[in-house]
């Protein structure tokens, strides 16, 4: 009983995570061009034509910039909620009727042998969602595009074997940086982005002692650096007593580059 994922891709350019077991295999978001969404399914060794479908979490252009041609050329279902369907039908291009499927927010879906269950996030779309995939006992979270993380969300997806998480922005960076103040306070708002020092502290709410791996993802281009979030995140989960390198350790996501394949354990 195997669970693997990869992040395809992350970043404030574009998003698309992958999901397999052993007879499931499912995309989550395609943020990035058709042909780049190829190249990163060849990168991990594995064939888009044997996907089971496209799981969106909303209707943002990173998370949604290949989904249309993606669907259409390998004949894909897509799966999105009520909302976010009427936000994205018209970016997708012509998508049959018969590939539209509706993946409610709060429910739990079973693709084969993969439930995957659905949790609302506040952030400025129309009805965005991410997801806790279950399977043989094992559980993987993807949580971005937050702009806190409510009571409600740590109480769905604490406990997780591994995590993908937000950590979109350092906060100097963003105070400092050249983005013009309504931008700032967008990102800065409640349906915006969590920082470094935020994504932190949710997590130290909701590690347990089967995580085994934190994936910092969704950093900001231009108010992040990877090695600045990962000891800004590993400094804040020791001040929690946290034993960072020992019982789990953190990866990196890139917004050009596929994580390696991973097992769940």
């Amino acid at each position: 009983m195997t669970l693997r994922f990869s992040v395809l891709a992350s970043g404030s350019t574009g998003n698309a995570v992958y999901v397999e077991t052993e007879t499931e295999r499912l995309l989550i978001d395609a943020g990035l061009s058709g042909k780049k969404m190829d190249e990163l399914f060849t990168k991990i060794g594995r064939d888009p034509k044997e996907l089971n479908g496209i799981v969106v979490s909303h209707e943002h252009s990173d998370h949604i910039k290949g989904v249309g041609i993606f669907a259409r050329k390998h004949k894909l279902p897509i799966y999105a909620n009520e909302k976010t369907w009427q936000a994205m039908d018209s970016q997708l291009g012509q998508i049959a009727t018969e590939q539209k499927f509706i993946f409610k927010t709060g429910e739990v879906k079973s693709f084969g042998d993969l439930d995957v269950e659905s949790f609302a996030v506040s952030h400025d779309a129309a009805e965005p969602m991410f997801f806790a995939f279950h399977h043989g006992g094992k559980k993987l979270v993807l949580a971005t595009d937050m702009g806190y993380v409510s009571e409600r969300i740590k109480g769905t997806i604490e406990g997780a074997d591994m995590f993908i998480f937000e950590s979109n922005h350092d906060m100097n960076m963003l105070r400092m940086g050249k983005y013009p103040w309504s931008v700032k306070r967008r990102i800065l708002s409640d349906v915006g982005h969590i920082s470094n020092e935020d994504a932190a502290l949710a997590l130290s709410d909701v590690i347990r002692d089967n995580t085994k791996r934190i994936y910092l993802a969704h950093l900001s281009l231009d108010n992040n650096m990877k090695d600045l979030a990962r000891l800004s995140v590993e400094q804040v989960l020791k001040e929690q007593g946290m034993a960072v390198g020992e019982q789990f350790e953190l990866y990196d996501t890139d917004p050009l580059k596929p994580t390696p394949l991973a097992v769940v354990s």
